[in-house]
């Protein structure tokens, strides 16, 4: 392996938030920059293996720090996160030193209304704690108007960021945050929005201010709500080229 490409990174904790679900967080030997939205590449050494066992996870902290945080889901048959749900702490983790990725904030407009299922809410938080890092710190003078919506099947399953996300929305104007589950059933207690992200999306674009033409739109997360979603998009007048996506896996023909 050619070390001088990876960085290694020291396991702290996993937050779980359901068997399948949990916040990964890793410390770097010194702060690492990136443009938040972008995705970092994670993996393990195997014995039988000369290099990592590598795959690719959207960074939810703010740039120009040294814990990275990562919102994941645990895939049983997959390659790799079944290890990482077996680190212990301390453990090492490696990382290609180049985070690239193109969904970033759009800079040709000025509103951003960011769509987004289970983890694919990363990006997004990279993007919102930044700016929020930046006008605390006095480099940025007016913030960008920010609307997410996020979704779930149960409220748990939204993980930490419900509980910052929505405390956000209460502190400050620039920012509103919708979540919304989809099995309401299951989670009786849940008193918000329900009903598939894409659903949601009809309602509030019908209620927000954001003006198609001076704004960017993103989603993130399930390939079927991208779709359905940009669908909706389209037809309320946001430009094409002001629709950006990432899709967190590619579905194979006959999957349900």
């Amino acid at each position: 392996m050619d070390a001088s490409r990876y960085s290694r990174l020291t396991f702290v904790e996993r937050v779980d938030f359901s068997e399948e679900l949990a916040v990964f967080r890793l410390r770097a030997d010194t702060p690492v920059d990136f443009t938040p939205g972008q995705y970092a590449t994670l993996g393990l050494m195997n014995d039988d293996r000369d290099r990592p066992l590598l795959r690719p996870y959207s960074v939810a902290s703010a740039p120009g720090e040294t814990e990275l945080e990562f919102f994941i889901e645990r895939v049983d048959d997959g390659a790799l996160t079944p290890k990482l749900w077996d680190l212990d702490r301390g453990a090492d983790v490696w990382m290609r030193n180049k985070i690239v990725g193109r969904f970033t904030l759009d800079p040709d407009r000025t509103h951003h209304l960011m769509a987004a299922t289970v983890t694919g809410v990363g990006p997004y938080v990279s993007i919102i704690r930044d700016q929020l890092q930046k006008l605390r710190a006095g480099a940025l003078d007016t913030p960008d108007p920010m609307l997410v919506l996020h979704g779930a099947s149960r409220s748990w399953e939204l993980g930490t960021y419900l509980d910052e996300l929505q405390a956000l929305s209460n502190q400050v104007e620039w920012f509103e945050y919708v979540p919304t589950v989809s099995r309401p059933w299951e989670d009786p207690e849940w008193d918000g929005e329900y009903g598939r992200v894409e659903d949601v999306l009809r309602k509030h674009l019908d209620a927000t201010s954001f003006v198609p033409s001076d704004s960017a739109a993103y989603t993130c997360g399930h390939p079927k709500m991208i779709d359905k979603a940009q669908g909706i998009l389209q037809r309320a007048g946001f430009e094409e080229d002001a629709i950006h996506e990432e899709k967190y896996f590619v579905e194979r023909n006959g999957d349900g």
